[in-house]
């Protein structure tokens, strides 16, 4: 099955944090599983890492790729299809990467492995949701 991962998912999986739970982190690491990692995703952590709102363990140029090939995790490219939908959707969610994530779940028919309740709004197939959200 294909899954997407969520920008926070991806970096408590690799980090091995332990708010990730471990349902969520196995289907992640089954080999069975196609997983994903929307453009967008590192495009935000970039950005973080930029205004020094985020510390990663490594310089970026470092962890990614080699993140994504060490954990076979492919990279979702943005398609005019996600930002068609992207500029139609209502404005349940104000993230702009969340936004597009969403687009791109509901254009790709993509579950999306997330704790972001907000995500419910848009009728997207979620995997792991916190309630205490």
């Amino acid at each position: 099955m294909q899954f997407l991962l969520d920008t926070h998912t991806f970096l408590w999986f690799i980090s091995g944090d332990e708010r990730l739970p471990s349902a969520a982190r196995d289907l992640i690491a089954d080999i069975e599983n196609e997983i994903f990692l929307s453009v967008a995703s590192l495009w935000e952590i970039a950005i973080k890492v930029s205004l020094k709102k985020l510390k990663l363990g490594a310089p970026f140029a470092e962890l990614f790729p080699g993140q994504l090939i060490k954990n076979e995790i492919n990279v979702l490219p943005i398609d005019f299809e996600a930002l068609n939908l992207v500029a139609n959707l209502p404005f349940h969610h104000r993230d702009p990467f969340d936004r597009l994530m969403i687009a791109q779940c509901l254009t790709q028919n993509m579950p999306i492995i997330s704790r972001d309740s907000q995500f419910t709004a848009y009728q997207v197939n979620q995997i792991w949701q916190n309630p205490s959200d």
